[in-house]
């Protein structure tokens, strides 16, 4: 299946610059951390202070670190709130975004992404909660995909009626797995997942492909593939029902889903292999491939034009899914009312 195009045909100069500089700087060291606890260590502080200098946490954006009890033997929710300076307080929203960031399940966290969380907050208007899952190496799987529904859970347990779930890298695969986990259940699903350079395949083998093709900027597939080892622990990534992904089983009751790429990035192809497969089920799902962007680009929204377009229509997406959401409900609300309102008003006429 052919990516499609954003209506962009080429990127940025800053894009291109930024590139650039990330393949000589970035991509070779990459490759010499070695994937253990020392490396990742290393990683976490150089892609923190990345994050926070490309895409800073908008001013004025409220900030509020959740901890909430955990109840015997569950898992314990650990993220924080952001909302818009903009946005009025509202002590019981009816409808949320979970933000599950990305970064191999070992680098990243709620506070990394600040960009890119208090962005969608202030371009929708609602709260954000945004997940800090347990990550690799100290916590292996399925710790992480269990704190993402444990997060899901609590949040329906405080009374919010819409969940909307935006990811990023192994947070996309993270979300995923959280839709497939409800509908397993019979539980309701989220009204709509936005996808943010998702990873599909965790044994990164659709990545290395796509890699023989032309080289990442950020990143090998090898160096990726190493740190996602750690996550996966001694699960078979190739067998394991909540490692090796099948959205189609659920056809058009799947969510629908945005999904956004990099064109410059090797999990481009894992983001087109997870559309393909949505849409021959029948689900209801969009690509957009921007054209020379890298991995995740819309966290460097301080210097990229092209990711504050993409954050605007991630958050338009986010919008429309809880119209629709909500529009569904009150139509199912009225149902009732005209049914037996009909038979009345009939009686009259005759």
């Amino acid at each position: 299946m052919r990516p499609q195009k954003s209506g962009r045909r080429r990127p940025s100069l800053r894009s291109r610059a930024l590139a650039g500089l990330t393949q000589v700087t970035i991509r070779p060291l990459a490759e010499v951390l070695p994937a253990n606890r020392f490396g990742v260590v290393v990683s976490r502080r150089i892609t923190a202070h990345s994050m926070t200098s490309l895409g800073p946490v908008l001013e004025g954006t409220r900030i509020e670190v959740v901890r909430p009890p955990a109840a015997a033997g569950a898992p314990q929710v650990r993220g924080e709130w952001v909302r818009s300076a903009l946005a009025a307080p509202d002590p019981a929203p009816r409808t949320v975004i979970l933000y599950v960031h990305g970064s191999a399940y070992a680098i990243c966290s709620a506070r990394t992404h600040r960009g890119i969380t208090s962005r969608l907050a202030a371009l929708t208007g609602l709260p954000v909660f945004s997940v800090d899952y347990r990550l690799a190496p100290r916590h292996v799987f399925p710790a992480a995909a269990d704190d993402v529904r444990a997060a899901h859970d609590w949040l329906r347990d405080q009374g919010v009626e819409h969940v909307l779930v935006a990811g990023d890298s192994a947070g996309g695969h993270l979300a995923v797995d959280l839709a497939l986990s409800l509908s397993d259940e019979g539980l309701p699903l989220p009204a709509g997942l936005a996808l943010l350079s998702p990873v599909h395949d965790v044994t990164l083998r659709l990545a290395a492909g796509r890699e023989r093709m032309a080289p990442d900027p950020m990143c090998t597939a090898r160096s990726a593939a190493a740190l996602v080892d750690l996550h996966v622990g001694h699960a078979d990534p190739a067998a394991h029902p909540r490692l090796r992904l099948r959205p189609g089983r659920l056809g058009a009751d799947f969510p629908p889903t945005l999904i956004t790429a990099g064109g410059a990035e090797m999990l481009a192809a894992d983001a087109v292999e997870l559309a393909r497969e949505l849409r021959s089920a029948g689900a209801r799902v969009d690509l957009d491939v921007w054209p020379g962007q890298m991995h995740v680009f819309q966290a460097f929204a301080k210097v990229l034009p092209e990711a504050r377009r993409s954050l605007e229509q991630i958050a338009g997406f986010l919008l429309e899914r809880a119209a629709e959401a909500a529009g569904a409900e009150t139509a199912a609300a009225s149902a009732p009312v005209e049914a037996r309102r009909r038979p009345r008003t009939a009686a009259v006429s005759a």
